[in-house]
């Protein structure tokens, strides 16, 4: 199985993942290939086309095309910070060490083929009580952006409306169109996001975080995208807190 493993990074010249692992493409605007290229030696730099990048969903769609264009079988992102994948075993955590990374993504490529789904992830923090022994896989829950894996035949593309929501909206779309994704609950990915410059916080600002909350409610309707404020709540204390920039997908359809 032909696997390629990608990154987009923005005005981060100093790429954090490759401490975990080399063995990436990191995509950049044109005018950063350079500095980028002289910062990272180790890995492969690829310039994205003049008015791709300073849209994530556009820079994705453009990883995407050109990936599969090479003819792999899984496209891999991941956020250009990642420190790690891990998984539980035995109430510990364990680092998926990076020389291993590719033969963990090809045994769950073929689970996810096998299931019939295009795209597949894992969980999205370290919390332990997110990883419930019982239900080792989900097939319709939230794919987060900081570790995503498409599958050749994938036809669903990154709604470039949504560059601080697209994770969540091409979640939806999968679901709607192929019925299923595959989340492996018992790993989860270490980042850091929205603590440093560069990237999507060059934009990211509540009022933005909310804008785009609106044009992705107003997509899928209020019923399926909802404000995870409001799931918060205590149920004593009716009064609705502030705006919660990650919102609760609630899929109407089979499945865990």
């Amino acid at each position: 199985m032909k696997i390629s493993i990608n990154v987009a990074s923005y005005k981060r010249p100093f790429v954090k993942t490759k401490n975990y692992i080399k063995d990436i493409n990191v995509y950049v605007a044109g005018e950063e290939f350079d500095k980028y290229k002289k910062t990272n030696p180790e890995v492969e730099i690829i310039a994205c086309p003049s008015g791709v990048q300073g849209n994530i969903a556009r820079v994705r769609n453009y990883i995407l095309k050109n990936e599969f264009s090479k003819g792999v079988d899984v496209v891999t992102m991941i956020d250009d910070d990642l420190k790690g994948i891990y998984y539980w075993r035995k109430n510990i955590a364990n680092l998926v060490e990076g020389i291993y990374l590719k033969g963990m993504i090809e045994k769950y490529s073929i689970l996810c083929k096998d299931l019939g789904a295009y795209l597949w992830g894992i969980n999205l923090n370290k919390d332990r009580q997110i990883y419930k022994e019982y239900c080792p896989f989900k097939t319709k829950a939230y794919i987060g952006a900081p570790f995503m894996n498409f599958l050749k035949g994938n036809n669903c593309l990154f709604d470039e409306r949504l560059p601080l929501k697209e994770d969540y909206d091409m979640t939806l779309q999968q679901l709607n169109k192929n019925r299923v994704v595959l989340r492996v609950q018992n790993y989860y990915y270490d980042t850091i996001q929205c603590k440093q410059k560069g990237g999507c916080a060059a934009i990211r600002n509540r009022e933005k975080e909310k804008q785009q909350f609106d044009i992705l409610q107003n997509k899928w309707g209020k019923s399926i995208v909802r404000d995870g404020s409001e799931s918060k709540q205590n149920h004593r204390n009716k009064k609705k807190k502030n705006f919660d920039i990650n919102p609760i997908l609630r899929i109407p359809i089979s499945g865990v």
